[in-house]
């Protein structure tokens, strides 16, 4: 009897040693939200775009509508990635924002206010006076150093559009850096693209800078592209591959290409799906060693809540406004999300 308890304690005791020594998964979020044209209520004289967000603009953009439109960010960015990461993303990026003043009153916002956001914005030269900007939780992202690009054409020296901002920082212990995108916009037709291409040798430069400096950083690349991942932009542009076999380790796979492949959209337009909203890798976020931080999978946060419910736009995203009418919805965008892996022991 003696001799079995202490076979049965030494098997507990192994038992317990071998689940000690186990390893775990901790899931970390980051994604885009473009907020569709989150403007204050007061005129600013140094950006004529705001013009038709005031009370006596076109858009008649009340304290009380802007109130609403806080309301409904708040809860959209709150529930974002939830599911799998219980504090939420760690880092967003966020577009067509006013101003910083905005994304103050949206992290004061609940149910947003209670996870403690904090902020990266800079004034951007925008013609429509909008900028991008980013969120961060920082209890899972460490801020290290913020920095802006601006869009520079030399053959269009006149042309104006959003910087690219630059969120360099710690997510799970290493180096990570997050390039916050809104690429000139497709006004013009084909002839715009070579805005894009632009905008795209701009952000290829920030990161193959950080891979320079760093081979191994992580970098991740978001935004309202106003391309799809099949586009000269970021297929030819940042080469941002297709699959992820093909990516090689300092090179780029755009996570959001096999969900446009499947037809899934972040956008809707005279019943077209399109997929600007893209999440662009660094290949050395990919690959099967979870000791380092590793893509996991990505996702188009398309809920029914954010899904206008009938007519003739049943099915798209739920926006702010049906052409000047207040319609109380949410954004003309989905939100995007990407998922990372690391053992934790």
């Amino acid at each position: 009897m003696m001799r079995r308890l202490v076979l049965l304690n030494m098997l507990l005791f192994a038992l317990s040693v071998g689940l000690m020594g186990q390893t775990r998964l901790g899931v970390y979020a980051a994604g885009f939200y473009n907020l569709e044209n989150l403007f204050d209520t007061e005129d600013d004289p140094n950006n004529p775009g705001d013009d038709e967000f005031l009370p006596n603009g076109p858009y008649a953009w009340t304290p009380e509508k802007y109130q609403q439109k806080l309301k409904n960010m708040a809860k959209v960015i709150a529930k974002l990635a939830r599911e799998k990461c219980p504090g939420g993303p760690a880092i967003l990026g966020v577009s067509e924002i006013e101003n910083r003043r905005v994304l103050e009153d949206l992290v004061k916002t609940e149910p947003l206010a209670s996870m403690g956001y904090e902020i990266v914005h800079y004034d951007s030269p925008d013609r429509r006076g909008i900028d991008v900007g980013c969120l961060y939780n920082p209890k899972l992202f460490t801020l290290l150093s913020s920095k802006v690009y601006p869009f520079v054409m030399p053959s269009q020296p006149n042309f104006r559009s959003r910087d690219q901002l630059l969120v360099s920082g710690l997510l799970a212990g290493e180096s990570f850096h997050m390039i916050v995108n809104h690429w000139p916009s497709r006004y013009g037709g084909d002839r715009s693209s070579i805005y894009r291409e632009a905008a795209a040798a701009i952000t290829k430069h920030i990161a193959d800078s950080i891979h320079a400096a760093d081979p191994n950083a992580k970098v991740l690349i978001v935004g309202d592209l106003n391309d799809d991942p099949n586009n000269k932009s970021t297929k030819e542009v940042l080469k941002a591959c297709r699959k992820a076999a093909d990516t090689k380790p300092d090179g780029y796979f755009n996570a959001t290409w096999p969900l446009f492949d499947r037809g899934i959209g972040s956008l809707c337009y005279q019943d077209k799906w399109n997929l600007f909203d893209q999440l662009i890798i660094s290949g050395n976020l990919l690959g099967k060693d979870r000791s380092t931080l590793k893509f996991w999978k990505a996702e188009i946060f398309n809920r029914d809540f954010l899904t206008t419910q009938e007519g003739k736009r049943k099915g798209y995203p739920w926006r702010t406004f049906s052409s000047n009418t207040f319609i109380n919805g949410y954004s003309d965008h989905f939100p995007v999300l990407i998922y990372f892996l690391k053992e934790i022991r």
